[in-house]
């Protein structure tokens, strides 16, 4: 249950609170009328969120976040304002603010950075431990594995934490690359400080660098406020740079400026922002490549390639994965009391899966499991149909460069891999050709692409595919 204080000297403004997120499930709303009340009750109440009001009687919203961050420097805060425009908002965030609303707040917005910061305040509650995990009792997360190539990466992770090396974190989706990063930052020497993720491939370019370094008002349409970066934010603490391959070039500059002097401008400023962040950054792609054709900064690469850890595939180590099933059924059981067993012949069959998905696939499948067994035990039949192959029993025995052997690993690449998208024109032309081989049947075309009928049908739509061909 999260426990979320508000601080605020105006009964209406708590009233509001208690409308929204009194009843709201998994959380606990709380209240206080002032900041010393709050710095009274904050120690024993020990909030997961603290949002207050800038101005209050008695002291205020500032000097509360000041005194607050005196003992407790991870509990996200957010500062409600009616003069977001003024210097009064840019020093709260200077002083530790996870961010601001303006007063009166968009409620649908306000839930939203609420979710947001309970989910940050979590992330930085995670203590992830770089031991072999045995028990699901011995840790709350962990990264687990018990195979050579894990062991490795919890030696380096060790040898990581009492440093502030920069680290780059490579390897393929699903690999556990963000566990990685917050193992090394909670057993660092900044564990006690912030620590930011942002996942540089979720976020539109022309935000991207907004988003870490703050603009200024007027840089930009749209842009009526001074906004303070990921970067600024996270001063003292770490940030975790996720897929750093997808950035443009633009962007990887101002990151090499700051891993080199640690300033930057915000956007539209000329003023350089100093900040002292431990940069943690991951990628699925080869860096190496990227550089040799010009997409990335080589001394950018070398920048952040002082200490590399390379996360192994699943495949690469399928002896942990009867380990890593144990903890999933733990941890995704209806009841973790009492978790559900898996049959031998259940478990052989997911230790000789490819696993494309890695980790993450593996997890999705035993979920999957779990919802599909009606008895205590996970039975062979019950596991995903990509992982018993039937897509592949359903078609032509063919060699891996036919249509049929291609599509239907391509097709099935594409869905074990959410985050990784199929090149549109490469899927239309796989489309086009089964239509044509099946002389426009689409049952026979679905059937050949390892794809349902349906899933044909929006193909057709969305690439407008008629070429002349007789589809039914």
């Amino acid at each position: 249950m999260d426990k979320l204080l508000l601080i605020d000297d105006e009964a209406d403004v708590r009233y509001s609170f208690e409308r929204i997120f009194g009843r709201k499930d998994g959380l606990e709303l709380h209240t206080a009328g002032s900041g010393e009340a709050a710095l009274e009750l904050i120690p024993q109440l020990k909030p997961d969120l603290v949002i207050m009001d800038v101005r209050m009687g008695g002291i205020t919203g500032i000097e509360t976040l000041q005194r607050l961050r005196e003992f407790d420097s991870k509990t996200p805060v957010i500062l409600m304002t009616a003069f977001g425009t003024t210097q009064t908002a840019i020093q709260a965030m200077k002083h530790g603010a996870y961010d601001y609303i303006l007063k009166p707040f968009d409620v649908p917005k306000l839930e939203e950075m609420v979710d947001k910061a309970l989910g940050a305040a979590r992330s930085m509650k995670q203590v992830v431990s770089y031991e072999p995990l045995l028990d699901k009792e011995d840790f709350d997360l962990g990264i687990i594995g018990q195979s050579a190539p894990m062991q490795e990466v919890f030696k380096t992770i060790g040898q990581l934490a009492a440093s502030d090396a920069t680290a780059l974190i490579t390897g393929e989706s699903g690999t556990g690359k963000e566990l990685v990063a917050r193992a090394i930052y909670s057993h660092s020497q900044r564990y006690n400080q912030s620590y930011l993720a942002i996942n540089c491939a979720a976020i539109p370019e022309n935000l991207l660098e907004s988003e870490l370094f703050g603009h200024e008002k007027g840089a930009f349409t749209g842009a009526n406020t001074q906004r303070i970066g990921k970067f600024e934010q996270c001063d003292g603490g770490t940030i975790f740079l996720d897929e750093i391959g997808d950035m443009t070039l633009a962007t990887q500059t101002k990151i090499l400026r700051v891993l080199q002097n640690g300033t930057f401008d915000r956007v539209g400023g000329n003023q350089p922002v100093k900040v002292d962040v431990r940069v943690i950054a991951a990628t699925n792609k080869p860096l190496e490549k990227a550089v040799e054709e010009g997409g990335f900064r080589e001394d950018l690469f070398y920048r952040l390639n002082v200490v590399r850890i390379q996360l192994p595939s699943l495949r690469e180590r399928r002896e942990d994965i009867p380990q890593l099933v144990s903890y999933f059924l733990s941890t995704n059981s209806p009841n973790p009391k009492q978790p559900k067993t898996v049959q031998p012949d259940a478990l052989a069959k997911l230790e000789t899966h490819d696993w494309p998905g890695n980790v993450r696939e593996l997890e999705n499948a035993v979920q999957r499991a779990l919802v599909m067994a009606k008895g205590d035990a996970i039975l062979l039949e019950n596991l995903p149909p990509e992982v018993l192959n039937v897509a592949d029993a359903a078609s032509p025995d063919v060699d891996g460069d036919d249509l049929a052997g291609l599509a239907s690993k391509l097709f099935r690449w594409a869905r074990n891999n959410p985050d990784l998208k199929v090149i549109p024109a490469v899927e239309r032309e796989l489309v086009i050709n089964a239509l044509k081989e099946t002389d426009g049947n689409q049952v026979q075309s679905a059937k050949l692409l390892g794809i349902t009928r349906a899933t044909l049908r929006k193909r057709i739509e969305k690439f407008d595919i008629k070429q002349g061909l007789t589809v039914e």
